[in-house]
């Protein structure tokens, strides 16, 4: 069975091993940092004040000498904005 990542906070513990690739998603808020699932489509994260809030990612590759960012701009240029 594939390992689920959580992207929440939590107390779920996972060894990363060499190979393993997941995504980091943080959520800036300019207001409350309480949050709730949208009913409308059971995705879409919205702050209990509706502040603004944005979300973004890099993927991560865990490897033999830590870790690689494969959504590094620098490096692949690709994903730049």
């Amino acid at each position: 069975m594939l390992p689920f990542v959580q992207h929440f906070r939590n107390d779920t513990y996972l060894p990363l091993r060499e190979g393993m690739t997941f995504t980091i998603e943080p959520m800036l808020v300019a207001g409350s940092q309480d949050t709730f699932v949208s009913k409308e489509d059971d995705w879409t994260v919205c702050t209990v004040d509706g502040s603004r809030a944005a979300q973004y990612e890099h993927m991560v590759l865990i490897t033999a000498n830590g870790v690689e960012v494969l959504t590094d701009s620098e490096n692949f240029p690709e994903f730049s904005a």
